[in-house]
Parts: structure tokens; sequence; C-alpha cells
């Protein structure tokens, strides 16, 4: 029998509707492999008993007819995300043991599709990281070796030995969990890259859709400006399938878009013959590698050869996106981070009144990375910087986004871009340091936040060491459909990027 941990998210829905294997099955050998993969550090918390019994109420629905568009489809949730009587701590020591008392709107609509939960996964803090490194729960290694590399499980513990590399954040545990085969599918949140860049990173594919396509509710906030829900999968298919159940409107947020949602997986298969697809100067990056800038023309092949028409474009406050990202995103984290004081929920450290008890929480419930924030962020909000700071970075984002505008009033269908600067770097090698250096990596996706544009990535090909390296599709707002046509292009011409070998097992 084929191992159904090798099967993409839509073979394994085809085959149980077929009911050539049961959904108990499928979520016994995906739970298997959790356990096989603990030195992986991808799941922060593993829930067997609940998946096996949403299991085997998906096979009695099946028995009967009455399947639903997920039914049984095991899958990993971002610790982002809450989840009614399963603790959720947005991977920060301030929330440790938190319970939520309610589901998010978008796992209950996976839940309402009868998709499994397996459990949740691993996150930067708050996600606020480029590698996922900033998690309480310790850091998500990638599945992913260099070529050549010693890198193993080895000892009691199964820990991992040698020089292993980061799967990219925040959602690095997501992106790490469908590489290695752990579910189908993941949740995952993007409020600067942290779809698109572990995507890409761990050769799988990740969309960030439209800002209010889905909804916010029930997610940690981190930038609620920028922060927007979507999947990591294995396939461009897989991605259409669960955002088409993790999207739609949700009156309980202001933010929510009230738009019906399209078949996604239908506009898979369109094609972009007749499209024109925009090729940004600015991406063109002074020191960007060799082997990035040989990705991209192929990229360009790629549509050429479909059928789509290649023109250059220019968005000239690009190289302004980064900086003014970095105090948007730090201000709106310094004040929805408030309300963790050690009162209401989480942890709470003893002080000796109630201020004291607020600053012992927060420096000890916080990580070095949020506290760096929020201390930024409360400083570009603060009196006499306000205006000189904040102000000013919105304005930029004004700007970024009236570029977009005029290139797609010009005819250009989407945009095509470089995803990340690099491939997968190790555990470590990036912002010890300089904080900057790890924050250059969303240099080429924060446009798409700044905007509240839909983007992609997709595996392209692999470095000269054997890692993943992906493209990033930019579309107009709300139109999913044209990325996951020209997504599928780049993926069926590239040919599917092969899955890690299982050396931490």
């Amino acid at each position: 029998m084929t191992d159904l941990t090798d099967l993409t998210l839509a073979d394994a829905r085809d085959g149980l509707r077929a009911r050539r294997f049961s959904a108990t099955e499928l979520a016994q050998s995906h739970l298997a492999r959790i356990e096989a993969a603990r030195a992986l550090n991808a799941f922060v918390l593993e829930t067997p008993d609940r998946a096996l019994a949403a299991a085997a109420a998906s096979d009695a629905r099946i028995a009967s007819g009455d399947a639903r568009p997920l039914e049984g489809v095991p899958l990993g949730v971002k610790d982002l995300f809450c989840t009614q009587g399963v603790r959720t701590t947005a991977c920060s020591r301030i929330l440790d043991g938190f319970v939520p008392p309610y589901e998010s709107t978008v796992t209950s609509q996976l839940w309402r599709d009868g998709a499994v939960m397996l459990g949740k996964l691993n996150n930067d803090e708050f996600a606020m990281g480029s590698s996922n490194e900033t998690s309480c729960f310790g850091p998500v290694v990638s599945p992913w070796r260099r070529r050549g590399s010693n890198v193993h499980a080895g000892g009691e513990s199964g820990a991992v030995e040698g020089q292993h590399l980061v799967p990219g954040g925040s959602s690095g545990g997501s992106a790490a969990a469908v590489a290695a085969r752990l579910c189908l599918g993941a949740t995952a949140t993007d409020t600067g890259g942290s779809i698109r860049q572990p995507a890409a990173f761990t050769g799988t594919v990740g969309i960030k859709p439209t800002y209010g396509r889905c909804s916010r509710w029930g997610i940690v906030a981190f930038a609620s400006s920028l922060d927007q829900a979507g999947p990591i999968a294995r396939t461009v298919r897989d991605c259409a399938i669960l955002l088409g159940s993790m999207a739609g409107h949700d009156p309980k947020d202001s933010t929510s878009a009230d738009l019906s949602v399209p078949d996604f997986e239908a506009a898979v298969a369109r094609g972009v013959k007749g499209l024109t697809i925009g090729i940004p100067k600015e991406y063109r990056l002074p020191g960007m590698p060799a082997e990035i800038e040989t990705l991209w023309k192929r990229g360009q092949e790629m549509m050429r050869d479909a059928g789509a028409r290649i023109v250059d474009v220019s968005l000239p406050h690009t190289k302004y996106a980064l900086p003014a990202y970095y105090i948007v995103a730090p201000a709106e984290a310094s004040s929805n981070l408030a309300r963790y004081d050690g009162v209401r929920y989480g942890l709470r450290v003893p002080g000796r009144d109630i201020t004291g008890l607020y600053e012992a929480t927060r420096a000890e419930g916080f990580g070095r990375e949020v506290q760096r924030r929020v201390m930024i962020g409360t400083y570009v909000l603060s009196a006499g910087y306000y205006d000189a700071y904040y102000v000013r970075a919105q304005k930029i984002r004004t700007l970024i986004k009236r570029d977009f505008e005029e290139v797609y009033a010009a005819g250009v269908d989407a945009i095509l871009t470089p995803a990340t600067p690099s491939a997968a770097f190790a555990i470590g090698e990036k912002g010890s340091a300089d904080p900057v250096e790890m924050y250059l990596n969303d240099i080429f996706t924060v446009t798409v936040n700044m905007a509240g544009l839909p983007g992609i990535a997709v595996p392209a090909g692999l470095d000269a060491q054997g890692l993943p390296l992906g493209l990033q599709l930019i579309g107009r707002p709300f139109d999913e459909e044209t990325l996951f046509a020209a997504a599928e292009v780049i993926e069926r011409a590239a040919g599917r990027t092969a899955l890690p070998e299982a050396w931490w097992a």
C-alpha cells in the first residue's frame, strides 16, 4: 500500500471519497510520522485523541455519502490560531497555559468542512521573526539539508546534531510540517512575508490572500492592518482547496470583505495565455545572488512559454517599503500586546504593586525580539515622534499601494519577483548581532502586506547546495484566481520539488 503521508491533499481527498483508505488510517499514518519527527520541533502540541475521534466521525460521514469538502483531511494549525479547548500560546511564555473558550473563524470553517486537527504548530513568538528561532518552545529545524551535510538525529532524545537550517518564519512550523509530510496542509499567517518566505525555504506552496479575504477573528494579533491568514501546502492545487474553506466574510471582523468565495481550485487549470506579467526593475537588488537572478529569468521564460506577455514595470517606492514596514508593524504590535499584563490570562509574575506586576510579567513573559519591537513601536508612537515616524510611514504605505494600482491600471495582470534573497540559512547564522540582517529576509515580501495585495510563493528550483528556491507572484486585490493559475504554470514547468529525505527518523 502507498505511504499515505506521500499523498497530496487533493489525492488524499479523492482517495477518501473513493474509499481506497479510511480517514482513521490517514490520521494514524500522519500521527506516527509526527511522533518520529519530534526532533524537528514542528509541533508544540499534538492532539492525537481529538484527531482520531474526528477521523472516525469523518469515516461515518463518508460511509453515509455525506462527505464535506475536506472530510477526513489531516491538518496542522499554527499556534497563533485560537482553538477552543486546546492550548494556544502564540509560542510566548506570556500566554503559558492559555486555553481559549472559543475557536478562530478560519479554523472553525476548516472543521465545518470536515478537516481533522493533528495539533498546534510552532511559530516565531507572536509571529515576530523570519526564521522561527524566537519561539519559547525553541527553534524549528528544517527538514531540508545542504548537499553533503552531516546533520542527523541522534542521542537518546533524538535531538538534531550537526549544522541544521531554519525553515523560515514566522510560520516555520507550518512549512516544516508540510515539507516533512507530517500533515497534508497547515494554517499560517503573513504579516510581512511569514507564509511566503517559509514556503520558499522549504519547497512548499504558500499564499497570502488579499487583506480581508480571510477573517482575523480569533487569531492572536501582531499588526492588525497587515496580518492575514492563509494556507501552506505541497502543491498549488492543495493551497487552492484549503483557501476555499478558510476564506469568507465574517461579521465578527470589521476588516473582513463581504465578497463571495470563488472556486479557487477550478482556477488552477486556467493557464496564463493572454495574461500580462510585470517584472519590476526595483527588485533587481545590488549584490543579489546570481542564482536568484537566474531563477527569476527562468520564471519569466516559463510564463512566456505558457502564452503570457512579459513586460517591465516600475514600483518606485519599493525601496522605502522595508523601513516603513518596520515602523508600522512594531507600532501596531506595541498597541496589540499591551493587553498582556498578567491580570486577565496567561503568565503572572508578582510585583510590589500593580505597576511592578506589569513590569515583571512583561519582562519575563516576552522574548528579546518581542521586547525589541514593542520598544520600537512605543517609541514611534510617542509624543514628538508620532508625526516624524508613524505618520510618515503611513504616507509611504499609501505611495506603495499607488505604485501597484498604476501598474495594474496599465493592464498588468500579475507581477513576478523572487520570493527570498537566498535559500535557507543555518540556525544562529543571522540576526544574533544585528537584527536588521534578519529583517532583510522580508525585502521581497513586505510590499504585498503594505498594499494589502495577494501574493503566492511557489517552488521553482534548487540552489547549488540542493536547497529549495521560490518565486513570488503578486496579484490584483481579490484576484487570487489569477495567482493560482500562474503559480500552477511555474509548478508544472519547474517540476514538483522532491520531498526531503526523512533523515530525522
